[in-house]
């Protein structure tokens, strides 16, 4: 088992993807009103929202520990409907990653639309286990923000 991994979980959601991909990148502040019981809070602290190399605090939970991360929008392309944001520091998830980028992608085919999350991570050593409480949350966030749409 190698030290550099990729965690991905693609969600199909009924929702619209553009609408929830505005929601990502230039509103995510709104998401500890969507999901109280996953997300605590994102504050904006340098830049605009949705601007490249904006950065905000994520406060968020897993497993019931309360966590905080501090992270850059590296990357946001509205024609291929995708976002990246890379964790600046942090929680416990930076002292035991030496890197952790997540990539967030929105699909359509046909009827159905998608939401890949992708996580890029490279491990202190090999002790550390993968990202899966993370993917689990974006997993959970997703099907939150999909029935919120739908209202």
């Amino acid at each position: 088992m190698g030290l550099s991994g990729k965690k991905v979980a693609q969600v199909d959601i009924k929702c619209n993807a553009d609408v929830f991909l505005g929601l990502l990148r230039y509103r995510p502040n709104n998401l500890s009103k969507i999901a109280p019981d996953h997300i605590l809070g994102c504050q904006l602290v340098e830049g605009e929202w949705g601007t490249i190399g904006s950065i905000v605090i994520w406060n968020y939970k897993i497993d019931g520990k309360l966590l905080s991360s501090k992270q850059v929008l590296e990357a946001a392309d509205e024609k291929n409907k995708s976002i990246t944001y890379t964790p600046l520091e942090g929680d416990a998830m930076l002292q035991i990653y030496k890197s952790l980028k997540a990539h967030i992608h929105f699909s359509e085919n046909g009827e159905n639309n998608f939401v890949t999350w992708t996580l890029e991570y490279e491990k202190i050593n090999e002790d550390v286990p993968d990202p899966d409480a993370l993917i689990d949350l974006a997993y959970k966030v997703t099907k939150v923000v999909e029935l919120h749409l739908l209202k």
